[in-house]
């Protein structure tokens, strides 16, 4: 099994890592079917690949077993060029040139494994589609507890949708100022319509230093508030 070490970092802050252990104890209480979850944004630069990651890894500190598969088979920041090139990944399976067991790697980070994107196709949506995606999925989720899967921006293609159709649900993560209410709802639309177990919306690049928010209850009261209200 090859070894990867993830090009993004796990986030320091100990405000952020609470943050993230918020979210993964709301997904928790969800229920225990909600073990496959797809990721995507409403813009490119939202923090939708450092959201999948640390949301992950609050997962794996827990003890649970968890994968990342990185299905943003068209702008992959999850791993590195060298390591999508070094390694079988998703386009491979997808495209039955890879079996299960080629493309599931370890990484630096305990309990936490990766499928990455593999050499980028030209057919993404077309692969995708494929029941094989949705069978992968099914097998997988007999080794794993929780599968994070990051896709590519639901405001830019609908690759996002045909993953959310086939996963237990969908989170959607918005940069702090960066978008209008009008877009997106049209995009939580998207992800309702493709499977209408939508969770809620995560909120980032949220600055609570410089807020009333920071550093007491007052903050976290926000933060749940966004993640609970956004349906």
């Amino acid at each position: 099994m090859f070894s990867l070490k993830l090009k993004y970092r796990i986030l320091d802050d100990f405000h952020i890592r609470e943050s993230y252990r918020t979210l993964r104890t709301n997904i928790e209480f969800t229920g225990i079917d909600n073990r496959v979850i797809a990721i995507s944004s409403a813009n490119p630069e939202d923090g939708k690949s450092a959201t999948t990651l640390n949301l992950a890894n609050a997962f794996a500190q827990s003890g649970k077993k968890v994968l990342i598969i990185d299905a943003d088979l068209r702008k992959s920041v999850m791993t590195t060029s060298q390591s999508r090139n070094a390694v079988m990944g998703l386009s491979h399976y997808l495209s039955g040139l890879a079996n299960i067991n080629e493309i599931i790697s370890t990484s630096d980070i305990e309990n936490l494994y990766v499928i990455t994107t593999g050499k980028f196709p030209p057919n993404p949506t077309e692969l995708l589609s494929k029941e094989r995606f949705g069978d992968l999925l099914n097998r997988l989720k007999k080794e794993f507890d929780y599968i994070v899967i990051d896709t590519p921006p639901l405001g830019s293609v609908i690759d996002a949708a045909i993953v959310a159709k086939v996963c237990d649900c969908s989170l959607l993560v918005i940069s702090s100022n960066s978008t209008t209410s009008k877009h997106v709802k049209n995009v939580i639309g998207q992800l309702k319509k493709a499977n209408p177990n939508f969770l809620g919306v995560v909120l980032s690049k949220f600055d609570i230093h410089n807020t009333k928010y920071y550093g007491g209850s007052k903050y976290y009261k926000y933060y749940e508030y966004e993640y609970k209200n956004n349906d």
